[in-house]
């Protein structure tokens, strides 16, 4: 490190938390997936929980860990760099699950830090559900070099745009839609729910949250991939690159690259590219 280095946490690295445990219930299963606009069947009743409702029983555990290992000052500079979910089974209804995390690096950028944080949520006899990695980045911190792993890498080749896509979904944000996932998952950070706070932060209004946008991108996902049977997904990976708000229309396109295998970006209405590098993967 050197003076200019902001104090981060390397001494957590490859640290677990602490186990939370989670019961997934069939009535907030059904919640969340109203809370994305998610009408397939298997979702709308509660019986089998979306892709990215994984993200909601390690939520607080994935943010507290990550934040742990972050000066004070740089903790409400957080953007939400990439989400990564690798699926061994799907959760369903009444499910007890075991989620714990760790921060697994930590890497200075030109413009900030990035805390790549891994996340395991297991049934109670030890048995992979999801794996999970987050990446924060941190505007304005400052670290020469770094320490421990990135997350897997996931780059869309650029010559994929060259041909058109396999498969194009678009879809719409409704004006309540923060509000409704907010309250469906946990997450009520005030640029999401607060239009004078998200001003207040350099922001035109309040903003879509990045897992909100990520699970209207995984219904893309499996309606160009396996549409009748969702628990074929495998993995989920994207990069968040610009906000998506309310009343909008965003627009995903995917390439097969592979048997079983998707590339995908999805852009907004105003050709602002909302998701990129994106990955999916389905069983056979």
């Amino acid at each position: 490190m050197t003076d200019s280095d902001h104090d981060f946490r390397f001494d957590l690295l490859e640290q677990w938390s602490d186990t939370v445990v989670f019961h997934a219930t069939r009535e907030h299963i059904a919640a969340f997936a109203e809370a994305t606009n998610d009408d397939h069947p298997a979702h709308a009743s509660g019986d089998v929980a979306p892709p990215v409702y994984a993200v909601v029983p390690v939520f607080q555990t994935m943010a507290q860990t990550t934040m742990a290992a972050v000066p004070g000052e740089l903790q409400m500079k957080i953007l939400h760099g990439e989400q990564e979910m690798r699926y061994a089974r799907p959760i369903a209804a009444g499910d007890e699950l075991h989620c714990r995390a760790k921060v697994v690096g930590i890497h200075g950028r030109s413009s900030g830090v990035v805390v790549t944080t891994y996340v395991e949520t297991t049934d109670p006899a030890g048995a992979l559900v999801n794996e999970q990695y987050f990446s924060g980045f941190f505007r304005g911190g400052r670290l020469s070099g770094g320490r421990g792993v990135e997350a897997p890498q996931h780059q869309l080749d650029p010559a994929l745009r060259d041909r058109a896509c396999d498969h194009e979904v678009v879809q719409s944000f409704d004006d309540d839609q923060t509000y409704r996932y907010a309250e469906a998952s946990g997450d009520t950070m005030p640029i999401h729910t607060d239009p004078e706070f998200a001003k207040s932060v350099g922001l035109p209004g309040i903003i879509i949250h990045g897992l909100c946008t990520m699970a209207f991108v995984s219904r893309a996902a499996v309606q160009a991939a396996c549409p009748d049977d969702p628990s074929r997904l495998t993995r989920l990976a994207v990069r968040f690159s610009a906000p998506a708000f309310p009343g909008s229309t965003i627009t995903t396109r995917l390439w097969r690259t592979g048997e079983g295998a998707y590339a995908f970006e999805t852009t907004a209405q105003d050709g602002s590219v909302v998701i990129k590098d994106g990955a999916a993967e389905v069983a056979h």
